[in-house]
């Protein structure tokens, strides 16, 4: 099933997002890898694809799992998480419609 993981970033924490970005995208690389990542990308704080020193707000993830309780795990240990990124994370079941 599907799984709308989305993660709020603490204020000012673009030093610390960048730093652990490799991290972070070795995961979502790997979900892809397997086939289960459908959608991933950062929530730009300006209304621009390159926000600068404004950074993000957070992040959005739509990826395949076998439970919600995986789809959890799978969030909470994520390397923004331990670098102090995300203030926090929301998972939920999700139900693709549309593009069919």
């Amino acid at each position: 099933m599907l799984y709308m993981i989305y993660s709020t970033d603490v204020e000012n924490s673009l030093e610390q997002r960048l730093k652990a970005r490799p991290a972070h995208l070795a995961r979502l690389q790997e979900l892809q890898h397997q086939g289960r990542l459908h959608i991933a990308g950062p929530l730009p704080a300006t209304d621009s694809n390159d926000p600068g020193g404004a950074g993000f707000t957070g992040s959005l993830v739509v990826a395949e799992f076998a439970s919600l309780e995986d789809a959890r795990e799978w969030a909470a240990d994520d390397p923004y998480i331990a670098a102090g990124v995300y203030e926090n994370s929301v998972v939920k079941p999700f139900k693709k419609v549309l593009p069919a």
